[in-house]
């Protein structure tokens, strides 16, 4: 999710990403800034940062044209010396367009340190990508003097953006390198823990997916983290800590209390009906909201974690078409995440589902927290989860060694090591390939005779050519060793006998299972392994009147891994999200026709 109000604009499409300012950042596609950590050094010996060369694009100035036609979208505001017009934590008003005056910007540190991020002048503007939604604030904004100003509140900045095509390119490139800016800088909450605790490692994933800026802080090297604790009152046993930028402090939560606290959840209008509501921030459901909400549909998204699903955890995708240099899944995930919020899609993460109720009239989506929110049709995108092999010990080692996907929070955990990667499909060839580039060796496991079977011809190609890969055929994983808190060896069986192999890192790929608990109130078919039947699967084979991705239940479709006989593929899932739009367009039309009333 995103947060707040920042400064003014710029050039240039990079993708909102989450890293943290402690670790390096990867640059998964040329349009992408990197981090200090993995930068080169500038002449005085400091890091140097990509987007030192794009402040052009980052804080333009506006003409005076500009500043008419953007006007018309806002209101006048005055502000007085020393007053502020936003600050850290409290919900953002929007754009703010200097006319007369200077606004200084600064964020705090994990010491509570304050830092100016850069003075605007006029002819300038203040947002970052939050103000899209009116999420908080990450960053201070005071008037230096008397200051004169348009204020532009989100839902008419979504409404400028669209209206002035060239104009809010040039803004939208602003708003998402202020993010990436604010990310590198370390801003926002700190985590405070050890850096190979399960727990830290998972929020510092959550973080990062979300694209919310924040600091990692290892209490074991880090020499802030003492005084830190000192200054919090705090011990190793409320490990991991969440340092919120408003001085609150989260002991050991879990991820919807730190998304409580930042404010990222938002209220749903109890009266309000909405065309469509979509379960799932993958490519699918993501692809679902861009096209409903463009094309004027009242829209709802909801996902238990963070945008991009199983594909926002691929380290590299090289056959999604028009990225030929290939992009990360995050990044793909990142850049679809904006545009939603960019037409206005009302996005909810991290939210969970509880049931979906059919037998109401509009039907009603109930929240884990018992709210229900209402909506003419459901669009099913929840995807599919990796599933938990049948591995003696694995519960005992999960969080402490054991992850299912592969990102720079987890390769920088494993460098220099030995790692255990199991699973033959293209998610595990991008996770291999990614994380040889960090391991020393990497032993893939798989129970079949090749990685052909299941596995891009490209990946499998780029595999055999790595060095320090291993592929080892018809092996399976019998049972798993530790020292009593983490992962030591994994026991295996292989056509040469038993096999151990010693490793504190276990990845696993091992298929996928439906995310389709919260359909066992509704009406819904599935499969024999639980995936959603569509078309005329859904309806014991009836064609007539029957849309292809629409289930067995009158206005609720599945799409993307979740449905039955789908393509697991990025571009399939994205494909069926524009295809779903046009079929709830048919079916609203029709029901409109026939006088179908909405309460």
């Amino acid at each position: 999710m995103s947060t707040t109000p920042f400064n003014e604009s710029g050039q240039g499409m990079p993708n909102v990403v989450a890293w943290s300012a402690r670790e390096p950042l990867e640059n998964p596609n040329p349009n992408v800034v990197a981090s200090p950590a993995g930068a080169a050094a500038s002449d005085d010996g400091a890091p140097f940062s990509p987007l030192e060369s794009r402040m052009h694009q980052m804080f333009p100035r506006l003409t005076d044209n500009e500043i008419e036609r953007m006007s018309r979208f806002g209101t006048p505001a005055h502000y007085r010396a020393g007053e502020w017009i936003f600050r850290v934590g409290e919900t953002g008003r929007g754009m703010v367009i200097v006319l007369k005056g200077t606004v200084r910007v600064t964020r705090r540190d994990a010491l509570g340190i304050e830092h100016i991020v850069r003075e605007h002048g006029e002819g300038h503007f203040l947002a970052e990508v939050a103000q899209l939604s009116g999420k908080p604030c990450l960053v201070d904004g005071m008037a230096v003097g008397e200051v004169d100003g348009i204020v532009i509140p989100p839902e008419r900045l979504r409404a400028l953006l669209v209206a002035e095509a060239e104009l809010g390119e040039r803004i939208m490139r602003a708003l998402i390198l202020r993010r990436v800016g604010l990310i590198e800088k370390g801003s926002g909450p700190v985590l405070l823990g050890q850096s190979d605790d399960g727990r830290l490692v998972s929020l510092q994933g959550f973080f990062r997916r979300n694209g919310y800026p924040h600091t990692v802080i290892d209490a074991c090297t880090d020499p802030d983290a003492i005084s830190l604790l000192e200054r919090i009152s705090a011990s190793t046993a409320d490990f991991p800590l969440v340092i919120c930028p408003d001085g609150t402090v989260l002991r050991a939560p879990d991820e919807n209390q730190v998304a409580t606290q930042l404010g990222w959840l938002p209220e749903f209008d109890p009266a309000h009906v909405y065309d469509v509501a979509i379960v799932g921030a993958g490519p699918a459901g993501l692809a679902t909201a861009v096209y409903a909400a463009s094309e004027g549909l009242s829209v709802a998204v909801f996902d238990c974690r963070a945008p991009g699903g199983q594909a926002g955890a691929s380290s590299r995708i090289e056959n999604y078409l028009g990225f030929p240099t290939g992009i990360s899944g995050q990044a793909l995930a990142g850049r679809a995440f904006v545009q939603a919020q960019k037409f206005g899609a009302h996005i909810a993460i991290p939210t969970k589902i509880k049931a979906l109720h059919c037998d109401c009239n509009p039907i009603q989506i109930e929240l884990q927290n018992g709210k229900r929110v209402t909506t003419q049709t459901v669009v099913i995108a929840s995807g599919a989860a990796y599933r938990r092999p049948d591995i003696a010990g694995l519960e005992r080692y999960e969080g402490h060694g054991t992850y299912y996907w592969a990102s720079p929070v987890e390769a920088k955990l494993c460098k220099n090591a030995e790692v255990v990667l199991v699973g033959g499909g293209n998610s595990a060839g991008q996770a291999v390939v990614y994380l040889a580039t960090h391991a020393k060796h990497v032993h893939v496991l798989i129970r079949g005779a090749g990685l052909s079977a299941s596995m891009s011809h490209y990946l499998v190609e780029r595999i055999g050519s790595l060095p320090n890969v291993t592929v080892r055929t018809h092996t399976e994983i019998t049972s798993l060793d530790g020292d009593g808190r983490a992962l030591t060896a994994v026991n295996c069986k292989s056509p040469d006998g038993p096999l151990t192999i010693e490793s504190r890192h276990l990845f696993l790929f091992t298929g996928a299972d439906p995310n389709t608990d919260w359909l066992r109130n509704c009406n819904v078919n599935v499969d024999g392994k639980g995936f959603v039947l569509t078309g005329p699967e859904a309806h014991e084979g009836r064609t007539e009147g029957v849309m292809a991705l629409e289930t067995s239940v009158p206005g609720v479709f599945a799409i993307g891994d979740v449905r039955s006989s789908s393509t697991k593929r990025v571009a399939a899932a994205v494909g069926e999200g524009a295809a779903v739009v046009s079929q709830i367009h048919g079916l609203l039309a029709s029901r409109e026709a026939l006088g179908v009333p909405v309460r």
